[in-house]
């Protein structure tokens, strides 16, 4: 089949789902079934080029194969073919994992995890991503050094160093923690263990623990540093890690250590690219939270996160922003400015609606000291017209906390409720700047360029559509917002 016939035919597929209220619009996800990881992320003669685990026979986790779309803007995506499958009697036989692609001197190779035993393959393409042929003497790294006591060997990172091409394998130590491990090779082929780049012991004291294994990882230079990003395991997804620090000697020391995203487990998997602008840019895998039985009977589960740009900030944070290509999908638009936010105030935004919106509003800071000033602060979505559902996306500023308020985000049984946060300071004289990406099941919340909270919420009802500012405890400026209803990636392209 032709990559425009099959493209046709997933066309096809989304239209039958297109109508479910929980499916988002904006975000990438495959025409049906289950997707977790991206993958495979890579620029390729002006493309962008996204692969992803998946299983297409059917909504759950199974055998895995890697999903393949391309998009010229970020935006709009195009389905190809399946690019990889598992191979009966091969390495891969119990599955396809998650690895990376690379330009091996305008070669595009693939590398990535067989299972059962967890081992590293690769494969090529020779028709500009469109086919891939797995090489013949895989697996290329067939065990992690046996004096490891690995407690797992999946998910490789591949990047060129000097001479040599280098990989991280996502590991961990028997009763010690998460580990990655180094490999050198001249060709993608013969590989040399060299060592961890770097150990965490997870008994150790630390405010955040980084689990017994270190899925997916991914490593690069950001400015003067080099960035570590893991997804922390421990039996159980835990939540993304990205560290700070320096790198030589192959040996990473880290300075600093974040979770990535305050959702956790709602933002899970990350992987980048470099585009042909210099930009590190970032996916993650946006898991679902409701009940297995309600995804098989949705058809899909797992949506991929909107494209994040990292950047290196002066306190040595990750500087994290949506891609500015988003702003073609935006359609009729809302502004206000300037108004005192009350426990009393009307609703202030009046009639504005929907569940395809990007919402960019402005707080004016106030005094701790201010006990005139609210002590919490936000705009809620997906409001029923009688508050029996809401979510809150709320800024709490005595304790510095950034959240999503899901307590009362649907009616139904079936889904997880509770509430997402994570610390933000905001020193004195610093405004809340607010980047809500809200697509039907999907919240994306962007906090002052260094803070993320990715959530999902299933309102029962089909007028849960609101939305609204609110204030407790005091007043708070609100400096402006701006409300856009957003289109769908797929109205316009295949």
């Amino acid at each position: 089949m032709s990559p425009r016939s099959y493209a046709d035919e997933m066309r096809a597929v989304r239209g039958k789902l297109a109508n479910d209220p929980h499916r988002p619009q904006y975000h990438f996800l495959p025409p049906a079934n289950w997707m977790n990881d991206p993958n495979g992320l890579i620029q390729w003669q002006g493309q962008y080029h996204l692969f992803y685990q998946h299983n297409p026979n059917g909504p759950f986790w199974g055998r895995m194969h890697w999903g393949h779309a391309v998009s010229e803007e970020l935006v709009h995506w195009t389905d190809l073919p399946v690019a990889l499958a598992p191979t009966p009697g091969g390495p891969d036989q119990d599955g396809c994992f998650s690895g990376c692609a690379v330009d091996n001197n305008g070669i595009p190779t693939l590398v990535y995890t067989g299972v059962h035993p967890q081992r590293q393959c690769i494969a090529t393409s020779r028709d500009d991503l469109l086919t891939w042929e797995k090489y013949i003497g895989n697996p290329v790294i067939a065990a992690p050094p046996e004096d490891l006591d690995a407690t797992g060997f999946r998910d490789p990172c591949v990047w060129w160093e000097g001479d040599a091409w280098y990989t991280l394998i996502g590991s961990g130590i028997q009763d010690v923690g998460g580990a990655a491990l180094l490999y050198k090779s001249p060709d993608l082929i013969h590989w040399e263990y060299i060592k961890p780049i770097l150990i965490r012991d997870k008994n150790e004291a630390d405010p955040l623990q980084t689990g017994t294994m270190w899925e997916c990882p991914d490593f690069f230079s950001l400015g003067d540093k080099h960035v570590l990003v893991v997804s922390a395991h421990e039996g159980k997804p835990l939540y993304a890690v990205y560290l700070v620090g320096l790198y030589a000697d192959h040996r990473f020391t880290p300075a600093i250590v974040r979770k990535l995203d305050f959702g956790d487990t709602h933002f899970y998997a990350p992987q980048t690219l470099l585009d042909d602008k210099g930009r590190r840019i970032m996916w993650g895998w946006i898991r679902e939270a409701r009940s297995d039985e309600a995804q098989r009977a949705a058809g899909w589960s797992g949506v991929m996160s909107l494209p994040r740009i990292l950047s290196m900030r002066p306190d040595g944070l990750l500087g994290i922003e949506p891609a500015a290509e988003l702003a073609v999908l935006r359609g009729e638009h809302h502004h206000l400015t300037d108004v005192d936010l009350t426990p009393r105030s009307p609703r202030i935004l009046g009639n504005v609606q929907g569940d395809c919106l990007e919402i960019v509003t402005e707080f004016q800071p106030r005094r701790a000291s201010d006990t005139s000033a609210a002590h919490e602060f936000g705009i809620k979505v997906r409001c029923s017209p009688d508050g029996t559902e809401q979510t809150r996306i709320v800024y709490d500023r005595l304790a510095r906390r950034l959240a999503v308020d899901r307590d009362r985000s649907s009616l139904s049984s079936d889904v997880q409720r509770g509430t997402q946060a994570g610390t933000l300071e905001l020193p004195a004289g610093e405004s809340l700047k607010l980047h809500i990406f809200l697509d039907r099941s999907v919240v994306e919340v962007y906090a002052n360029g260094r803070a993320c909270v990715t959530s999902r919420v299933y309102p029962s009802r089909s007028d849960s559509l609101g939305v609204d500012l609110f204030a407790l405890g005091g007043t708070i400026r609100l400096k402006s917002i701006d409300v856009w209803q957003m289109g769908s990636i797929w109205s316009s392209r295949s």
